[in-house]
């Protein structure tokens, strides 16, 4: 089936926004991403710079201009149809090693260039067309989060919108416990569970779900740590589930908002019963960790 291509240019700063809202705030997101300047020897604020967002359905053109001019970008994008080609793998094949704390993601084709550090906690994610690859800073903050609270231990995990099911895996990986990763997206939930596979990463249930809308969930809880990394309407309406689904002190690690929203999520949890245990200072996407009172 032909890919959909659609492609901005403009400064380093609008693009680099561009490339992060079609990512994480767009709904349904582009299914790959990449952000290139025109000379790669020049300094960032020096070229223009051009954002390509690949989808397998055709998008609409208005509607994109109006999202992202609405979020600060001024440029209008250009749509094109690509010929018969795995375009959305093609674009993430070269995304390269990510660290994260201790955890080190790789696709096949990096395997033999992984560093070999003490310690490391290697998650392989192939390219395909699940969210979540660890090179977003939602991904990254994430994880980086979680290597600080590995003393924690949990014994019942939830990650609500697992995506590629980078956060599950590693979770699996570090604490060897029982996780329910559950998706809106049916194939998502099939694409991490190969993920789960590749990984052997054990203990891990998987269920295509919105919300905690589904019997599962429910009959699964309460969960001691939950990881959402979502977008800020969903979590916001999600946090009185949240506080119903979790059992006093649990952790419950938050992502996928953007700065500007955090005031209003935080409030939400605030107001479920849940405290402010730790913030990822990323300037753009904070990563909140709460802990229910």
């Amino acid at each position: 089936m032909p890919t959909f291509k659609a492609v901005w240019t403009g400064t380093h700063d609008e693009m680099s926004r561009a490339a992060d809202l079609l990512s994480e705030v767009f709904y349904p997101p582009a299914d790959a991403v990449s952000l290139t300047k025109d000379d790669s020897a020049q300094a960032d604020h020096a070229v223009n710079w051009r954002v390509d967002a690949y989808f397998e359905t055709a998008p609409n053109v208005e509607t994109l201009k109006s999202f992202t001019s609405e979020h600060g970008v001024s440029s209008a994008p250009v749509i094109e149809e690509l010929p018969d080609q795995d375009w959305v793998a093609h674009a993430l094949e070269g995304l390269g090693i990510v660290r994260c704390g201790r955890f080190v993601l790789y696709g096949i084709h990096d395997a033999e260039r992984l560093p070999q550090e003490d310690g490391d906690i290697p998650v392989r994610i192939d390219a395909n067309q699940a969210f979540g690859t660890g090179h977003h800073p939602t991904t990254a903050g994430c994880l980086e989060m979680l290597d600080r609270l590995s003393d924690l231990k949990p014994q019942n995990i939830l990650d609500l919108g697992t995506g590629s099911a980078i956060l599950a895996i590693s979770a699996a990986k570090l604490w060897g416990t029982q996780i329910l990763a559950t998706d809106i997206d049916a194939t998502s939930v099939e694409i991490a569970a190969e993920n789960a596979g590749f990984n052997n990463a054990t203990g891990i249930s998987f269920l295509t779900a919105a919300g905690f809308d589904h019997p599962d969930i429910t009959d699964a809880a309460p969960y001691d740590f939950v990881f959402a990394n979502i977008l800020a309407g969903p979590l916001v309406e999600l946090s009185s589930g949240m506080a119903t689904h979790t059992m006093t002190g649990a952790t419950v690690m938050l992502a996928g908002l953007l700065a500007e929203q955090e005031e209003k999520v935080t409030a939400a949890y605030l107001e479920a019963g849940f405290e402010l245990m730790h913030r990822g200072a990323h300037d753009t996407w904070p990563v909140l960790v709460f802990r229910r009172t």
